[in-house]
C-alpha cells in the first residue's frame, strides 16, 4: 500500500516537471509562464529548459513505475527543484512569473518529501 502512495506522489511531482515541457513547441505558452517579451532572445534558452524538463519530469514518471529507480529518481527532482528554489532565494527581486514557479516548487518538494518519507518507511526492515 505505500508503495502506491510513493508512485502517486511521484507522479504529481513529474507532472509538475512535465509543466514547462510543452514550451519545446508552444513559445507562447513560455511567454505567458516565465512573463518575457514576445520577441525575447532568451526563448531558445528557455526552449532548452522545457526539453530539460520534460526528460527530468517523464523520468520522474517512469520511477513511479519503477521501484529500483526511486532512488535517483528522489535525488534528480531534489536538486532540480531545490536548486531553482535556493537561486531564486539568493538571486533578488524577482516577478509575478518567477514567483509562481517558486511556489510550484515548494509544492513538489513537499510532495517529494512526502514520497520520500514514505519510500524510507517502507524500506525499514520488518520486526
Amino acid at each position: 500500500m505505500i508503495g502506491y502512495a510513493v508512485s502517486g506522489l511521484l507522479m504529481l511531482v513529474g507532472m509538475i516537471n512535465l509543466i514547462p515541457a510543452v514550451g519545446v513547441l508552444a513559445t507562447e505558452r513560455l511567454r505567458t509562464l516565465y512573463g518575457i517579451a514576445p520577441e525575447a532572445p532568451e526563448l531558445l534558452l528557455l526552449r532548452h529548459r522545457a526539453l530539460l524538463f520534460a526528460l527530468l519530469g517523464s523520468f520522474v514518471v517512469l520511477a513511479a513505475f519503477r521501484p529500483q529507480l526511486q532512488p535517483l529518481a528522489f535525488i534528480a527532482a531534489l536538486v532540480s527543484m531545490g536548486g531553482f528554489l535556493l537561486l531564486a532565494a539568493t538571486g533578488g527581486a524577482h516577478g509575478e512569473a518567477i514567483a509562481r514557479i517558486v511556489r510550484a516548487d515548494l509544492l513538489g518538494l513537499a510532495l517529494l518529501a512526502a514520497a520520500f518519507a514514505l519510500y524510507a518507511l517502507d524500506s525499514l526492515p520488518s520486526a
